[in-house]
């Protein structure tokens, strides 16, 4: 294959990944591509930018990145940027691309934060690139910040792993040189899925971050960890450069410099840098697409044949028959149905192992985050009692009371119910975004039917915005109606009379001890809340050796219930 051909490789593959996109199916095309994989704040963006050169990716704290960018670049004379959902718009304006793709995540993704398999296809025309192909993965991440969900490392793993864990994937695992190479997350995930190093490239970044007297000269050589495609190291810029949209090509010359001025690195500073990695990647991928495209090859053969033995059933109308057409419609609504209700009920016959089907990850809301949200909003004792505390003394005014007012107990009760409001919507519109997740992987399959598919998308859509909006006022009824009447005799409420006959049987020896052969009766009992349940606690002292009691009424207590004032 000479070297024109061996440069329309990648755009060939990028026009097969386009294609499969819009028939959905580009998960069974296993095509192949490069991954970009590694933590948080590892440097990913900066070194896709640096290829560019130019600022179009979202930044911010947290996961930026949510949805798969899969990220062709194409050698052009002239630059501009286009979407594979904006067809025929192009973006010369860079700060639109970014905020397109911040919008376009959002559309799937809503604002909490959550993420979506459903990738974006962005393509750069630019005659400051090399004909490459990459796909821009979430930043591995351990602990969820603000109201990012609560597995929110266990959704990136599995998102990552339905890309990497593909034979021909080539796997860029980014590591930052300031941390310990044997505890890189990117690595950790490349080792699971390529435990031999074949298909894995390392680069290392903030190599200018290092400790003085440190360098990463042992991983560069490919000697601490060796990679058969080995490490090439990059210097990205600083956040104070980009911040301040220091120009991308000063910031390359600055790298070059760096690694010519290094003692540790000016000997490979020729295999070093920006530019070298993006050479590399280039002529690795078309390498791997070469040695690949048979067996795709072959692949999309064996699809034809077995799609051209379903089409066989149609040949007996002619093309332009009406119940032809109304039959395929049909069949095409149905498999529709068939399939969203596989992905939400589970199915037998297909069953995915390499990640979470739309219905296993709505259960794991049910039963996983939303426990976890509800745990995450209890108050603290000390609150707790504090509350009760400005209750009391407010019900009371300027009167001295000398038993705690009913008021206070419902003031402090509605207050702890009210609090479930948030984490039942966060709640629902969760399971809003699996369930138009759900709808958008699956109405791909009506691509041959444009009109169908976007009206189909347009209805179902609709149903699921106009339901969750009917299941969150259910939602607020549910909880307004808890908070219209406490019903303290309820089996689960613990009740004055169980309560205090349990707690006095626990605790008889003490009262016998206390009472010596005076015959005195157990000490009563207060009713309090503690950790947001009711329980019993006997409180008294006793006055020499009288039959004498003197009732300590505290923040913590509760109010009489009306027989037991009248015993009293």
């Amino acid at each position: 294959m000479g070297n024109r051909g061996m440069e329309e490789l990648i755009p060939l593959v990028n026009r097969l990944q386009d294609a499969a996109s819009n028939v959905g199916q580009s998960c069974s095309l296993n095509l192949p591509q490069i991954a970009v994989v590694g933590g948080q704040s590892a440097g990913k963006s900066s070194v896709l930018e640096n290829f560019v050169g130019r600022d179009f990716l979202p930044r911010g704290s947290g996961v930026v990145t949510r949805r798969p960018l899969i990220l062709q670049m194409l050698s052009a004379n002239t630059e501009y940027g286009e979407f594979l959902h904006c067809k025929g718009k192009k973006f010369t304006d860079f700060d639109e691309i970014r905020q397109e793709i911040e919008a376009e995540t959002c559309r799937l993704t809503g604002s909490n934060k959550g993420i979506s398999p459903v990738p974006i296809n962005l393509r750069i025309h630019s005659p400051h690139v090399l004909n490459l192909t990459l796909v821009d993965l979430p930043g591995i991440t351990k602990v969820p910040v603000g109201d990012q969900p609560a597995d929110i490392e266990y959704q990136i793993r599995d998102m990552i792993m339905q890309f990497i864990c593909k034979e021909n994937c080539l796997i860029l695992a980014v590591t930052p040189a300031n941390t310990d190479l044997a505890n890189s997350d990117a690595l950790k995930l490349a080792k699971d899925v390529d435990p031999q190093g074949q298909r894995t490239i390392g680069v290392i970044t903030k190599l200018d971050l290092m400790d003085a007297g440190t360098d990463a000269r042992n991983i560069l050589e490919n000697r601490l960890l060796p990679l058969r495609r080995g490490y090439i190291g990059v210097v990205n810029r600083s956040q104070k450069d980009i911040d301040g949209r220091k120009d991308i090509k000063a910031a390359l010359l600055a790298e070059q410099q760096f690694f010519l001025s290094h003692p540790a690195y000016r000997h490979m500073a020729d295999s070093m840098g920006t530019l070298y990695l993006q050479r590399i990647l280039n002529q690795q991928l078309t390498n791997h697409i070469r040695d690949t495209l048979p067996a795709v090859r072959s692949h999309l053969q064996d699809q034809l044949l077995a799609l051209n033995r379903e089409a066989e059933e149609y040949r007996q109308f002619s093309p332009d028959d009406p119940a032809r057409r109304t039959k395929t419609l049909l069949q095409l609504v149905q498999r529709l149905s068939v399939d969203f209700e596989k992905l939400i009920e589970g199915s037998g016959d297909e069953v995915d192992t390499v990640s979470l089907s739309a219905g296993a990850r709505i259960n794991r809301i049910f039963h996983e985050r939303f426990p976890y949200e509800l745990v995450k909003m209890e108050s603290d004792e000390r609150k707790l009692r504090r509350e009760i505390n400005y209750a009391i003394r407010n019900i009371h005014g300027v009167r001295t009371g000398l038993f705690t007012p009913d008021m206070a107990f419902e003031a402090i009760v509605k207050k702890q119910i009210s609090q479930l409001k948030v984490p039942c919507f966060k709640f629902v519109d969760m399971v809003g975004q699996e369930l138009t997740s759900t709808v958008y992987t699956c109405i791909n399959k009506l691509s041959s039917f444009p009109k169908l598919r976007d009206e189909t998308e347009r209805i179902v859509s609709s149903e699921i915005r106009e339901q969750e909006s009917k299941c969150r006022d259910q939602v607020l009824l549910l909880i307004d109606i808890q908070l219209a009447y406490v019903n303290t005799k309820h089996e689960d409420f613990i009740g004055f009379t169980n309560a205090q006959r349990t707690h006095n049987q626990n605790n008889q020896k003490t009262a016998a001890g206390l009472a010596g052969n005076q015959g005195v009766a157990p000490l009563s009992s207060l009713l309090v809340i503690r950790k947001g349940w009711l329980t019993i606690s006997n409180i008294g002292i006793m006055k020499g050796g009288a039959k004498e009691y003197w009732f300590i009424l505290t923040a913590e207590s509760l109010s009489w219930f009306k027989d037991e004032e009248e015993r009293v």
